[in-house]
Formats: C-alpha cells, structure tokens, sequence
C-alpha cells in the first residue's frame, strides 16, 4: 500500500525550508493541527499524517499486531520519513505520540533534527514504588477503559471537555468529543490500551537527538510533575510551560504552541 495514502500524508512545501512534521494523540487526526499550520507552514515545510485507525487514514492497513503497541505507530513514522526523504526533521508530537517519536528518534537518529513532546505522558500509571507520577492509580485506568470499553460514545461526550479544559470554550471540547466519535469504536479501545497502559520511562535516556518539553499550564490530565520528570531523563532537554490551559493547546492557543515548535525548529536544524 501507497505510504501516503496509508497515513494520508500531506505536505505543504516550501523550498530549502527546514521540516516540521506534526502528530496528533489518541482519538484524534491531523485535523487537530489545523490552526497551527498556516503559522508554521510561513518558514517551514509541514508534514501532517493521520496515525493508521485514525482520521483519514488507510482503515484496511490496520491490524491488531502490528498495531498493539507503539513500536507499530513508530516503524510508521519511520517509513514516512524515508518515503518523503526530506532528510533530517523536527518532529512535533502530542500526548502519546511523544512516545512513539522517543522510540522513532532512538533507532534512527539521523532522521531527526529534533523532537516537540507536547504533553508527554512516558506512562500514565502511577507508580508508587518509585513516585512517579502519572494520571492515576492502576484501579483508576482500569476503570476507566472498563468505561470506555463499556460505553465508548459516552466516555468521549464525558471525557472530551476534561481533556480540553477552557470550559468557558465549550466548542473546543465539542470538537475533540467529535473528533473521538469519528474514531472506529474497536480500534480506539485497542489504542487507548496501548496509550494508557504502555510504560516508556526506561526509553527516555536513550533519546539522541535535541528535545523540547512543552507542557500546558492547568492541564487537570497532565500534572507538572510529568513535563519535569521527561526533561530530566532525556540528556540535554529544555523544558518549557506554556501559557495555554487544557491538554490540546493546538486548537486552544495555536499561536503560542505554533511559535514554540518554529522557535526551536530554528535552532535544531
């Protein structure tokens, strides 16, 4: 299958201009980044791809074991990236898709000029054994795939305004619930699995590449401790808060997540 058709890879290029490739999280698409392209896309050359299972994607390209778990969604970042050879990128990355660009850069480095982890979550279980912590306890993300396995369209009305935050922008939660609910039911509850239950700190140490940590201020999904705790175990990251409130700063404050990506994207090439 055609790479681009399979991740519904999209390019607006610009000549001789350093590349920004941008991935969306759980129950999301491309579509996620749409504020923030036309102010990147000024300076740089942007890729936008749909993970397989989500958005526009190549529904018939998925499957269980090649996508249970995040090294799938990582070979795919990696095809892409020799498909378009537009050599070395900054890969900006959201929520557990930061994960999959720890695992990408760590087995082939040159293809990165750097990586954005917006909101990054290595795990989200707490571990009281070593005090980490995540988004809960054990019983707690148990419960809450029993719901979503339950339930899914109702877990998405009920979580999406959660993960937005900005109550007082209510469309913006009403976007992602939608955006959840455009998601195939049984390969979501399979990629919520893999986003809620997989454990990458030990990945962390071994990012080769320049790294910006970019976590949103008043995230109730992503406490401040997570940001701190990936920039002090990859080797030479910054970590940065923005002033954006929520989980999605992308279409909560495209301007400033936008700035922060073409700032460090200048200096990673």
């Amino acid at each position: 299958m055609d790479l681009r058709s399979r991740n519904h890879v999209r390019v607006t290029a610009r000549a001789g201009a350093p590349v920004v490739v941008l991935a969306h999280g759980f129950g999301c698409d491309q579509n996620m980044w749409r504020l923030v392209v036309p102010k990147l896309e000024r300076d740089f050359t942007v890729v936008l791809f749909d993970h397989v299972g989500s958005g526009r994607s190549q529904l018939s390209a998925w499957s269980r074991g090649r996508y249970g778990s995040l090294h799938g969604y990582a070979d795919d970042v990696l095809e892409v990236c020799r498909e378009l050879a537009l050599g070395p990128v900054t890969f900006a990355r959201h929520s557990v898709s930061a994960m999959t660009g720890v695992l990408a850069a760590t087995r082939e480095p040159e293809a990165f000029a750097g990586l954005v982890l917006l909101a990054p979550y290595p795990c989200f279980v707490d571990d009281p054994a070593t005090g980490y912590r995540g988004g809960g306890s054990a019983a707690a993300i148990d419960e809450l795939l029993e719901s979503l396995d339950a339930n899914y369209l109702g877990w998405s009305d009920a979580m999406a305004p959660v993960i937005m935050g900005n109550p007082e922008r209510p469309e913006l939660g009403e976007e992602l619930a939608n955006s959840f609910c455009r998601t195939d039911p049984e390969i979501a509850r399979i990629f919520a699995r893999v986003t809620f239950l997989s454990d990458n700190r030990a990945d962390l140490a071994a990012v080769p590449v320049p790294t910006l940590v970019a976590q949103c201020s008043n995230d109730a999904i992503a406490p401040p401790e997570v940001g701190a705790f990936v920039q002090a175990r990859i080797p030479g990251s910054r970590l940065i808060t923005l002033n954006a409130t929520g989980y999605c700063p992308q279409p909560a404050a495209p301007e400033e997540t936008a700035a922060a990506i073409a700032a460090f994207a200048g200096t990673a090439r």
